[in-house]
């Protein structure tokens, strides 16, 4: 190994070319999961393994600017065996591989991590994480430097150069076909095009890009001069006399009817209300933009009528344009006819920044676990569905308009067990060989039948609502249980289904729609036809150009001009309030030298607060905290309620 070294690695050229090959490979491998099927993808694409190992090679130029290039070389390769190995990791989890926007979610990822690593598992991480900064100091301080001094300009050129030739190279590689910058399956995208090149894909391609002759002219074009004339026309409320019904917008997560899946039989129906819904109300499939996760991309299609597709790969708007900027929704689109507009989710209000993106997206409420009393949960520690039924008729009573309520459910979220943690399931099933996998499957379809159940109680509830009202239920995609293609009858792992159930007569027609289109035949079917993108899918879905002009309006109305609304962007951020029902302080009491605050609505999120500073609070019941450290007398006065999410941010504060 030494004569090796000395006479091949000792050039650093040498060694980086050995080190990037052998990190693709081991990237590779680890997302395939298979040293053989690794091969097989060197065997089927040997340019596009060729052209990844380039890309590595390239990041490893800088420790020609440097002495410590020993330090640069390990923490280069650290940085791809780490954000690969995470890939591989992520893929045993979930069917999405890992972008640079996980990165953005990594705050709300650490709060659910114990939902899916135990204990031991968790300690095991930290402890490799430790072990990693240690090695990293070590070779810091005992690697030698570089013997020779450092020509900066000639390091920098050469810099510059490898640079030319790696843009060179993308360029030939996409003209070849080896690579392509258009995914239209993020997943196959990473399988054919390889990790590195993906990767660094969704860091640098991020946005709707320009369209082609973009101008005021353009844009304005895609309606007709009536079409336009009617935008511009400030509606009118509907008022008594014209009441428009409540829509009710249910986001069932990782739901779909497991009797599509081929190859299963089921001791019975597990979804026997949803399956009676879609017989007797309009439903169909519901094409949605990923697979396994990615709940806030369906989310945002449907709320908004935009295709995520047109935005960079992998992205999350919630996590990029609409952190700073309101877009169009149909909450704000229902806001100009006098509805009142809800958000409702049965977990984190923080999640995917959902608390500071529903103010930019229409919202008046927003109602998220945090605010929420007689909570169950699963086995692996998700607020169970049932629980929406009361929020969403508090939600309907609190205003005295029609309401929008948009509900997000998270029951039937994964990591699905491969051990058995429900001894009596109340549904058995049978097909799957794979006995880890066939509990997996198990357990989900228990989460699911019970999701159905609350299904069945709140179409109920809403029987005997006295207000019109409309249901929309869908899922957001399907679960990560290693579905493929040919395991359904539909032959799409894209494809939900949803129905739109009603308490007052709406016909049934069945269509089979995009989740960007949702919102619009919905509103179509009870004759509103307020916003742009609303309109737009409504007239004009048989249209040639179809697509290329909605992703003209979409670039139009988050990162051009604003042309569609005369230069002017016409939605405000909305002064959102969290919960539905008021949380209030009603008196301090003092009981033997211990503080209790008596109040209402309280829930177990609910903590003592002095300013922002979050006190140690006991949760004894909906009217009752108590004050569990001891605080100044002068402070007592101050004291006051906030929710306080599990990561310690405070979502709300009494006045």
């Amino acid at each position: 190994m030494k004569a090796f070294f000395n006479k091949y690695l000792h050039n650093s050229i040498s060694l980086c070319v050995v080190l990037s090959f052998m990190i693709n490979f081991i990237i590779e491998a680890v997302s395939r999961r298979s040293v053989l099927l690794c091969l097989d993808y060197i065997a089927d694409s040997p340019m596009t393994f060729l052209y990844n190992t380039f890309l590595i090679f390239f990041t490893f130029s800088i420790a020609y600017l440097v002495k410590r290039r020993i330090f640069v070389y390990v923490i280069v390769s650290i940085f791809w065996l780490s954000i690969g190995i995470t890939n591989g990791v992520i893929l045993s989890y979930r069917t999405t591989p890992f972008t640079v926007t996980d990165l953005a979610l990594l705050e709300s990822v650490m709060s659910i991590i114990p939902n899916y690593l135990n204990t031991v598992q968790m300690i095991l991480v930290g402890a490799a994480g430790l072990l990693v900064v240690i090695a990293l100091v070590l070779v810091f301080i005992f690697m030698p430097k570089h013997k020779q001094k450092i020509d900066y300009k000639k390091s920098v050129l050469g810099v510059l150069l490898l640079g030319l030739v790696m843009y060179g190279s993308t360029t030939l590689a996409v003209n070849q076909n080896w690579v392509s910058t258009y995914f239209g399956n993020l997943g196959y995208a990473y399988r054919d095009y390889g990790f590195p090149y993906c990767f660094v894909n969704t860091w640098l391609n991020t946005g709707i890009s320009t369209p082609s002759g973009y101008s005021e002219a353009q844009i304005k074009s895609i309606f007709t001069e009536e079409e336009l004339e009617q935008l511009t026309t400030i509606p009118v409320s509907t008022g008594e006399s014209g009441r428009k019904p409540n829509i009710i917008m249910l986001q069932l997560e990782s739901f779909f009817d497991p009797t599509l899946m081929e190859s299963l039989s089921f001791s019975q129906d597990p979804v026997p209300n949803f399956r009676k819904l879609k017989e007797n109300y309009s439903s169909g499939f519901l094409t949605v933009p990923s697979i396994g996760a990615g709940t806030a991309n369906t989310e945002f299609e449907v709320l908004s009528g935009m295709r995520v597709r047109f935005f960079g790969p992998g992205e999350y708007p919630y996590k990029s344009v609409l952190k700073d900027k309101t877009c169009e929704s149909i909450a704000y689109d229902l806001k100009r006819l006098g509805y009142g507009t809800h958000a409702i989710h049965n977990h984190r209000g923080a999640f995917y920044g959902r608390n500071k993106v529903f103010p930019n997206m229409g919202f008046d409420t927003f109602t998220s676990l945090e605010y929420m009393n007689n909570v169950t949960k699963t086995p692996k520690n998700w607020a169970k569905d049932r629980v929406l039924t009361d929020e969403i008729l508090a939600a309907l009573e609190s205003t005295k308009s029609e309401d929008l309520v948009y509900t997000i459910s998270v029951q039937g979220h994964g990591q699905y067990p491969d051990m058995r943690l429900i001894q009596n399931p109340k549904v058995t099933m049978s097909g799957i060989q794979v006995e880890s996998d066939a509990y997996a499957f198990e357990y989900y379809v228990q989460q699911i039948h019970e999701m159905d159940e609350f299904i069945g109680n709140l179409t109920e509830a809403l029987k005997n609502f006295d207000e019109d009202t409309v249901l929309v239920m869908y899922g957001d995609h399907l679960p990560s249980l290693n579905i493929q293609d040919s395991d359904l009858v539909n032959k799409t792992v894209y494809q939900t289904q949803y129905v739109i159930w009603d308490n007052f007569g709406l016909k049934k027609e069945d269509k089979n729609l995009y989740a960007y289109q949702l919102s619009a035949e919905v509103l179509n079917r009870i004759d509103i036809h307020e916003g742009v993108l609303t309109k737009y899918h409504q007239q004009h879905r048989e249209d040639s150009m179809y697509l290329s002009n909605l992703k003209a309006l979409q670039y139009d109305m988050l990162y051009g001009k604003e042309y569609i609304y005369g230069g002017i962007n016409p939605f405000s951020t909305t002064d959102m309030k969290m919960g539905v029902k008021e949380i209030k302080v009603e008196r301090v009491v003092e009981v033997g030298k211990k503080y209790y605050i008596k109040g209402q609505n309280f829930t177990p999120f609910s903590k003592i607060s002095i300013g922002d500073k979050v006190l140690d609070t006991i949760f004894l019941g909906p009217t009752v905290l108590g004050l569990l450290e001891e605080v100044k007398p002068e402070d007592v006065a101050k004291m006051k309620v906030s929710q306080v999410e599990k990561n310690n941010e405070i979502l709300s504060t009494t006045e």
